[in-house]
């Protein structure tokens, strides 16, 4: 592939910049207790946590009957906090399908009361909303698939048969994810794949039927730090880099421990921490992936919501400095009171710490500063400013306009910089 048709498939996701990500299965129900005891460790690893036999785990089944489930409901809270895409797990380590799929009966429309394909719901809610829509696929680990990796305590691993697993069950429902659920933005796999030639060949069996999808970098079993099989680099979970990263790049997070609904993890990151978050990953050049666990019932946890709601009042004024914004042309300091993204032009400056006097001197402007104001201000009304070389004092005055990150917009005299 070209590096234009690259830079054309990406597009969207360099301008897009904050999703949505959702971890929602059997693993809901336990919510991180069984047989009367806490399990320690993510929610949707329960089963691997507890060693809980597959004859066991399956009843959950039976018990999942999400009926407050609310696709347009879901996307109405995304797109109200920012949100550009979505990524839902389609089938997570557990091997439970949150989707009608003809190779097993373990999937959520013939094993539950509930009889609905939720998977279908969101990707049409998403498609009316304009809100990018994809799927998490655990293409290794599966601990319900006798062939699937990561079970050593219901099948043999000794007699397990991955070839068989990858071309007789993931293949057949990546392609049925692929063709039965509209334009498919993104395909999450996670992990890693066990060589670099099956990870080609998934990728491949994705353009196949999405031309237009890109793959997480998770696909790739030996690449970290530069694109390698996948279309951007995947870091660890809420991972967020030193330094600017040159190659495209997104963080996974969660917004309290764990990725599943866990009903004693009540430790919510506050909205001032993920809105300084998603600033700190744009201005080196990511994009966030900001995780919810939907209850069992169906239902966002509403701590979720209104954090989640906060951060887009935020971006509702601020959001220019964010989407499709570049990383920072000149390297911070942990210890700066502030972040930079830039787009032509124009350098933001995210003053993460509002100083006693008023005053705050930014370092590492390359270029004339032609004008500076607040971006949520009235009428963009000017900011007293002097500049020294690369060195800018900005008269901010005593109250700041935000309590977590105030944004100042410098306008260059060289129109095309950075």
């Amino acid at each position: 592939m070209s590096k234009s048709e690259r830079d054309r498939r990406m597009a969207w996701w360099r301008e897009a910049k904050f999703g949505m990500f959702i971890h929602w299965g059997l693993y809901s129900i336990p919510a991180g207790m069984w047989k009367g005891k806490l399990v320690s460790g993510l929610g949707e690893w329960i089963q691997f946590n507890a060693r809980i036999p597959i004859e066991e785990y399956e009843k959950l089944a039976r018990h999942f009957n999400p009926v407050k489930f609310d696709a347009a409901e879901w996307v109405k809270v995304a797109k109200e906090a920012g949100m550009r895409y979505i990524v839902i797990t389609a089938k997570h380590h557990d091997g439970f399908c949150m989707f009608h799929t003809e190779l097993t009966d373990y999937n959520i429309v013939d094993a539950t009361p509930f009889n609905r394909d939720p998977l279908k719901e969101l990707s049409e809610a998403c498609r009316k909303e304009g809100i990018r829509f994809g799927f998490y696929y655990s293409q290794l680990l599966d601990w319900h698939h006798p062939d699937g990796a990561g079970n050593d305590w219901d099948y043999d691993p000794n007699k397990k048969n991955f070839t068989r697993y990858l071309e007789d069950y993931v293949k057949p429902q990546l392609r049925e994810l692929l063709t039965n659920y509209g334009p498919i933005a993104i395909v999450w796999f996670d992990i890693y794949s066990p060589t670099p030639e099956i990870a080609r060949e998934l990728k491949a069996w994705v353009h196949r039927f999405q031309p237009e999808a890109i793959v997480s970098g998770r696909i790739d079993p030996g690449r970290r730090w530069d694109v390698g099989i996948g279309d951007y680099i995947e870091l660890g979970d809420n991972e967020i880099p030193e330094k600017r990263v040159e190659y495209d790049w997104e963080t996974p997070a969660t917004i309290n421990n764990t990725w599943g609904f866990k009903s004693y993890d009540h430790d919510w990151k506050s909205p001032g921490v993920i809105i300084q978050n998603l600033v700190d990953i744009v201005s080196k050049g990511g994009n966030y992936l900001l995780n919810v666990g939907p209850t069992a019932d169906g239902e966002i946890p509403e701590p979720s919501i209104q954090i989640l709601k906060k951060v887009g009042a935020w971006l509702k004024k601020n959001g220019e400095s964010i989407y499709g914004a570049q990383a920072s042309p000149v390297d911070t300091h942990p210890h700066d009171p502030y972040k930079y993204t830039s787009k032509p032009g124009k350098l933001y400056v995210h003053v993460l710490a509002w100083p006693w006097d008023g005053k705050i001197e930014i370092q590492g402007i390359k270029n004339d500063v032609e004008r500076a104001y607040f971006l949520a201000g009235k009428n963009h009304e000017k900011l007293r400013f002097e500049q020294k070389g690369e060195r800018v004092l900005l008269h901010l005055g005593t109250k700041p306009l935000d309590p977590v990150d105030n944004v100042i917009v410098l306008e260059m005299a060289n129109r095309k910089w950075p």
